[in-house]
């Protein structure tokens, strides 16, 4: 059976994906995630991608659209994880590729992430997909 991908709207959906992007994100709480996802749903447009294999979910983007003074109408891709068993079968790639497709379709100029500058992995990934490094991201806790 070939991967489908799909929009995770239905809180079963929802929730099939928590496992995966758990592996990415490990301080998100399986009784919490949800209504979590919903909430951002909710109020930032977030949209939950998934791939499942098999009948299982193999991996997870979560992003979102937006508009930006500087470049107009983008995507921007908040998580996308592979679950850790099974990467390097493409997953990631066929996730990136529906993205942008969808980008496409909702007529925006470009596609956007963050990456945390310890993942090298991910980074070479991203390169492979079309992606380059233009900017610093800065960021300052609050207390």
């Amino acid at each position: 059976m070939a991967a489908s991908i799909f929009h995770a709207e239905t809180d079963e959906q929802i929730a099939a994906t928590f496992d995966v992007l758990q592996q990415l994100r490990p301080q998100l709480e399986r009784d919490r995630y949800v209504p979590t996802i919903r909430a951002l749903m909710g109020s930032d447009g977030l949209r939950v991608l998934a791939l499942e294999d098999d009948g299982v979910v193999r991996a997870v983007a979560t992003y979102r659209v937006m508009n930006m003074l500087y470049c107009g109408r983008l995507i921007y891709i908040d998580d996308l994880v592979a679950d850790e068993r099974v990467r390097s079968r493409g997953y990631g790639a066929q996730l990136i590729a529906r993205i942008k497709d969808e980008a496409g379709a909702l007529g925006c100029s470009e596609v956007q992430l963050i990456s945390r500058v310890t993942r090298e992995q991910a980074h070479r990934f991203y390169f492979r997909e079309g992606f380059g490094i233009e900017c610093f991201h800065f960021r300052t806790q609050l207390s």
